[in-house]
Parts: C-alpha cells; sequence; structure tokens
C-alpha cells in the first residue's frame, strides 16, 4: 500500500490516504456492503436483509477487482473509508472480465434487478472525458466524522490539477446533499428504478474552468 497524502483539504487534516492494492480487495468489498446495506436501492436490489447481506459484497467484489486493475482505490489509513473511482476518456471501459458469470454466482436469484440497475447507470452515464466515482464508503460506526469528504477532497485536488470533471450517481439525498457541498451539480432530473428509490446523476466540473 502507498500513502497518497496527508489531507489538508478538510476539517480532518490527521486523515492519512493510501492506495489500495490486490490484498486489500475483500475487506474493501465488506465495507462497500455494510456501507451500502440500508440504502433504498440496496433494500430494492436485495429485499431480504440476510440475503442482502451476502450479495452486496459479492456483487461488489466484482468492481473492486476491476477497479483495481483499471481505475484507483483509495482509502483512510484505518480501514474506515474508501473510495473506487474508473477514468473515462470518452470511451466506456471494458466489462469485468467474465462479468454476467460472476453477477450471477453473486447474486443468484436477485440477478435481473442488478442488471437493471446495470442498465440505467449505462443510459445515463455521460460521454464526456471524466474520472467515475462509483463508490464512496465508510463504515458505519465512523459515518458523519469527516472520512469521506477527506478522499472526495484529496481526490478532486488532483482532478482540479488535471483539470478533469468528476461523474457520480447519488444514492440518496443525504448522499447528494454531500456532493453538492463538494462542487456537484445535478444532471437533470433523477432516474428512478422501477417501483423503486430514485438516484441523482451529478457532474463535477474541475475547480477554476
Amino acid at each position: 500500500m502507498t500513502e497518497i497524502a496527508t489531507t489538508p483539504f478538510t476539517d480532518r487534516p490527521d486523515v492519512k490516504i493510501i492506495q489500495a492494492d490486490e490484498q486489500d480487495a475483500a475487506w474493501i468489498a465488506d465495507l462497500i456492503g455494510t456501507a451500502f446495506h440500508p440504502l433504498a436501492v440496496a433494500q430494492w436490489l436485495v429485499p431480504d436483509p440476510a440475503r442482502r447481506a451476502e450479495v452486496l459484497p459479492a456483487n461488489f467484489r466484482i468492481f473492486v477487482d476491476h477497479a483495481l486493475a483499471h481505475g484507483e482505490i483509495h482509502m483512510t489509513s484505518d480501514r474506515s473509508a474508501v473510495a473506487v473511482w474508473f477514468p473515462w476518456d470518452g470511451e466506456p471501459l471494458p466489462p469485468p472480465e467474465r462479468y454476467d458469470e460472476r453477477l450471477r454466482a453473486a447474486c443468484g436469484e436477485t440477478t435481473a434487478r442488478f442488471q437493471v440497475l446495470d442498465a440505467l447507470f449505462d443510459q445515463h452515464h455521460p460521454t464526456d472525458p471524466h474520472h467515475h466515482l462509483a463508490f464512496l464508503a465508510v463504515h458505519p460506526d465512523q459515518q458523519g466524522q469527516g472520512l469521506g469528504s477527506a478522499l472526495l477532497a484529496d481526490y478532486h485536488a488532483r482532478l482540479d490539477q488535471r483539470g478533469v470533471a468528476a461523474y457520480l450517481e447519488a444514492s440518496c439525498e443525504r448522499n447528494r446533499d454531500l456532493y453538492l457541498r463538494h462542487g456537484y451539480r445535478p444532471m437533470g432530473e433523477p432516474f428512478r428504478l422501477p417501483d423503486g428509490p430514485p438516484m441523482w446523476p451529478m457532474w463535477r466540473p474541475p475547480a477554476g474552468r
């Protein structure tokens, strides 16, 4: 693991940020699954809570592995918060290796719901060059302490230096409001899962542009 920064961009200058490697994949997937478990979109994807606790980490592991190969994963040194990023240069990234097979193995009887979400993500994803924040997750015991903001501010500073935009899909109003404070703006109206919750596609131009 490589130390990236001691983050001076927020009210948490004590936060040290490091870059993940392959040895971190399993616990990162578990952390994202734990943090996302109560979200409305997660409840829509896997209604049964016990089954959700199994499916989410397995599904997220697919994307964690993909990001380790084709993107960047930054985390706090105490392993309580993580951000998963994918660079887009104007062309979509290749899908994760053996994606359909791994999705079915991870999601079982709920696979079709994940495919619906994938299709909506693809439909609303912008084509201009940017970095995509696929996941920002903070352990429930550490939420509200500025760790997610520290990860965002550190990565945004790097994007701003290079004049690169950022994109994400906010999964609830609380997260949307966090991203608004970090310079993101909604891209039109939120899209909604069938008989499910809304999600907000959001875009952040590089600061000063």
